[in-house]
């Protein structure tokens, strides 16, 4: 089913997102994270694809008993980076085969240990290229992009993020899910922007729940999210104090808080960041009155 058409059925929601384990051995224990969180009603849940199609099929097989197995409806995500029309075709060809009509098209990390890999060197440099790609080729498909409230680091600026996130939407993107962050003034205001300019799709804000700092510093080193300086000072001294148990706690208490702040202001739903594991999420769903 089109989770186009669930998130206008049904708001607020919940969604989550995973990561498909390199390795098949650690498959079993990836499965009982799923079934646990299946308790949480999820609208959809997220698949990621490795850079360059790394992880291209166990992003398909793994989606696929999502749905079979699990009930849940599954969006793959899909990069740019070392796509090529040809590996375009067959990848969603294989979607359509296992009744899979979602996908979150991104541009992708370099591969690994490529530091001066050359974006304009492919042959789809941008998502917006894979956005038009798929809703020209399979206009059944429901095409989602990714969002930045706090604008993405390569981004010259804060118009500019937002004008290719309006191109997005443009070339046929009908959702948003928005990268982690923890202000959620940010979250609004961004919303409200891209509404401004004629990007009225749903936006679903992206939830990371901390569990440890040290989790937390790594993370957020990857994607260039900031945690607000009173909150990281709360955490610090949580850790100084109690270690990660403490940091733990306030990390539940805190994503709680604004999954719950989100859902009020009028957010179509809270998509959380599983990391593939059960418990916190499990704590924040349990918590949120939806």
């Amino acid at each position: 089913m089109r989770v186009c058409d669930l998130i206008a059925g049904k708001s607020p929601f919940i969604s989550l997102e995973f990561f498909p384990p390199k390795e098949k051995e650690a498959w079993p224990g990836f499965f009982e994270v799923v079934e646990k969180l299946k308790e949480l009603g999820p609208l959809f849940a997220s698949v990621t694809y490795g850079a360059g199609g790394g992880t291209q099929d166990n992003t398909l097989e793994i989606a696929s008993r999502i749905k079979r197995d699990y009930g849940i409806e599954p969006i793959t995500h899909l990069t740019s980076v070392g796509a090529s029309g040809e590996k375009l075709d067959d990848f969603l060809k294989s979607l359509r085969d296992a009744d899979i009509q979602n996908v979150l098209a991104l541009r992708g990390d370099p591969p690994k240990g490529q530091d001066d890999f050359d974006f304009a060197s492919q042959e789809f440099r941008h998502a917006t290229d894979v956005i038009e790609f798929i809703t020209e080729r399979y206009p059944e498909m429901c095409v989602g992009g990714a969002a930045y409230p706090e604008p993405h680091p390569e981004s010259p600026s804060i118009q500019s993020d937002l004008d290719m996130v309006k191109l997005k939407v443009d070339k046929g993107a009908q959702f948003l899910v928005t990268q982690l962050f923890f202000d959620n003034r940010l979250y609004f205001d961004y919303v409200d922007r891209l509404k401004s300019m004629g990007a009225d799709v749903p936006v679903i804000p992206g939830v990371l729940p901390i569990m440890s700092l040290r989790s937390a510093k790594f993370i957020l080193g990857l994607c260039g999210a900031a945690i607000p300086g009173k909150f990281l000072s709360s955490l610090e001294r949580a850790h100084e104090d109690g270690g990660d148990e403490a940091v733990y706690a306030l990390g539940m208490e805190y994503a709680i808080r604004q999954a719950q702040e989100l859902i009020d202001g009028g957010a179509p739903g809270v998509h959380l960041y599983t990391l593939n594991r059960a418990e916190a999420c499990l704590e924040i769903g349990r918590n949120l009155k939806i």
